[in-house]
Parts: C-alpha cells; sequence; structure tokens
C-alpha cells in the first residue's frame, strides 16, 4: 500500500474506534433489513440490493481495517491471540462474501449464506467492541490519525469500486 497525505478535510475526522463502530452499526442495520426481505416482504431484487451493499461494505471496512487499524493496534496491544482471531474472521467472512456474490437470490442456500455471514459478523463485532476496542484504547493508540487514514482509504476502496459516494461519515465531515 502507498502512503498518501491526508487531506485536510481529513484530518479531524473521527477516531478510527467510532468509525468502525459506526459502520458495525450500518452493516447490522443491512442484516436486519435482509432478514425483513427474507420472511417474505421483498423482491429477489430487493434482496440482491440490500446483500450487494452488505458485501461493498464489509469488503472496504475489512480491507481498510487490515491495512491500517489491526497493524497499528497489534503493535500496541501485544494480544497476538486477539489479533490472529480477528484475521481468521475476516477470512471467513470474505469467504461467505465471495459465495455470496457468485449466487442470485434463487439460489437454495442464499438465505442461509447470508444469515451465517450476519451470525459471523455478530461475533467478530462483539469481540472487537469488548476486546480490541478498549485495549487499543489502553494502549493510547492514536485511534484521530488512524481514524483519518481509515476515512481516506476507505474513499479510495470506493473509488475504485466504481461506488459513487463516499461513506456517511466522510460526507458529514466535508460539510462541516
Amino acid at each position: 500500500m502507498t502512503k498518501t497525505a491526508l487531506k485536510p478535510d481529513m484530518q479531524h475526522g473521527e477516531d478510527a474506534i467510532t468509525l468502525l463502530t459506526e459502520d458495525h452499526k450500518k452493516v447490522k442495520k443491512l442484516f436486519a433489513d435482509f432478514a425483513k426481505l427474507a420472511k417474505g416482504d421483498g423482491s429477489d431484487k430487493a434482496k440482491a440490493e440490500v446483500v450487494r451493499q452488505i458485501c461493498m461494505e464489509l469488503t472496504i471496512h475489512a480491507q481498510a481495517e487490515e491495512e491500517i487499524f489491526y497493524p497499528a493496534v497489534r503493535a500496541a496491544i501485544k494480544d497476538d491471540d486477539l489479533m490472529d482471531e480477528a484475521d481468521v474472521e475476516h477470512a471467513g467472512a470474505k469467504n461467505l462474501i465471495a459465495q455470496l456474490e457468485a449466487m442470485t437470490p434463487a439460489h437454495d442456500h442464499y438465505d442461509a449464506t447470508v444469515t451465517v455471514l450476519g451470525e459471523s459478523i455478530d461475533h467478530h463485532v462483539k469481540e472487537e467492541e469488548e476486546k480490541m476496542f478498549p485495549k487499543a484504547k489502553k494502549a493510547k493508540v492514536d485511534t484521530a490519525t488512524l481514524g483519518a487514514a481509515l476515512t481516506q482509504r476507505k474513499h479510495e476502496l470506493q473509488a475504485e469500486r466504481g461506488e459513487a459516494e463516499p461513506p456517511v461519515k466522510a460526507r458529514k465531515a466535508k460539510s462541516r
């Protein structure tokens, strides 16, 4: 990964833990939206769109987290087991995302695959929010600088994927 200078409008954004926690909430809502659609309240097209959003959000979140947040936290907290588990959880999620991206809602295991991905993400989020984030805070990880770097990297990843809009929080930061 090449290092890029932070844009001035991103230097005073949210800290990394706040940003990542907001991502977690957004994805949790998307999984809840899917669950409603899976119970018969929506079309296959609507389900596919929610799953596309879930996969995009998780892919961008995980890559930015792995490139920026995890290395800093790993160095600061000295808990290789926790960090290794997070890496393995990401790998499992990526596998399920790849399966979903190759499926349509008509596939027999589509809904089940989304459900298992959601359960996996719920577990992963709990580990991060209850264990990793408190350890990062205790170790005085520079979450402000990491937050700015995460915001910038997420912008870059969205542009690479052809997504038109930056993350919600980044848009809010620019309008300040």
